[in-house]
């Protein structure tokens, strides 16, 4: 999959994708820990939404339409403009929204290239830590530096995460409680850095239900050019349709974790 793009383009999109964040990180920092108004976008759960989100996105998408004016958008904020290219932009202008009202650093800018559906470029921008993950073909960095997950053969000694074991239902419930009791160590409430922590070598698994292409697509690229395993909770190699993504830093975990997680 990682072929379908050639090195030169991957890099200029990628160095894009940079730019795009710096323009989010303007505004996102602009109200990081400040007073900011929240209103909540569902009525059947808490669900907020703030200025920054919404401004977050306009600025990356204006560049977007200013640079590459037949590419495709996906944001979480302000729907979608359809693709006349090969390429479509998804974004999360603040994934963990919950996280940025309660002042925690564990949120992040999502941005996302997908070339004819697949994502090649991921960037995960946490701009209060000064932390820029960014993911194309055959490579992760961390601030321009090198990444790589770590060696784990064994449940029995993973650390795992997912943001909130209270979203889950049924029998994905179930599915992660087993996951849960076969590890040694569970994170919780980390958003789209628990992904970021992984792909640099500190965990090893983060599994997650109900989410939305904007929520996964960055982080896929990330993932798998550290070298770690993003699929569907039923071993495919697209997530997105049925809204689950596992991520493993060593693929030894493989067999285990989806004979666990499956129902």
């Amino acid at each position: 999959m990682t072929q379908l793009l050639d090195v030169k383009t991957a890099d200029e999109l990628a160095d894009f994708a940079e730019k795009l964040a710096d323009a989010a990180s303007d505004v996102t920092m602009k109200w990081f820990r400040k007073k900011v108004d929240i209103v909540n976008k569902e009525d059947e759960h808490f669900d907020p939404v703030t200025v920054a989100d919404r401004d977050a996105e306009t600025a990356i998408r204006a560049l977007i339409e200013q640079h590459y004016p037949d590419h495709g958008i996906i944001g979480e904020e302000h729907g979608i403009k359809e693709a006349n290219s090969a390429f479509t932009w998804v974004l999360d202008p603040v994934d963990g929204t919950r996280a940025f009202i309660s002042g925690l650093p564990t949120w992040g800018t999502l941005i996302a290239l997908l070339f004819n559906g697949i994502p090649v470029i991921g960037v995960i921008e946490q701009p209060y830590l000064r932390e820029r993950y960014v993911g194309k073909p055959g490579i992760a960095t961390l601030n321009g530096e090198p990444i790589t997950t770590r060696p784990c053969t064994s449940l029995a000694v993973a650390t795992i995460s997912t943001t909130d074991p209270a979203l889950f239902r049924g029998k994905d419930k179930d599915a992660f409680m087993r996951l849960l009791d076969a590890s040694r160590l569970v994170r919780y409430g980390m958003d789209c850095y628990a992904y970021a922590i992984l792909s640099s070598g500190y965990m090893d698994v983060v599994a997650e239900t109900g989410l939305q292409i904007y929520d996964m697509m960055a982080l896929i690229p990330i993932i798998r050019g550290a070298g770690g395993i993003a699929v569907s909770w039923t071993g495919a190699e697209n997530p997105g349709e049925d809204g689950t993504l596992l991520a493993l830093g060593d693929s030894a975990l493989y067999r285990d974790t989806l004979d666990l997680l499956r129902h």
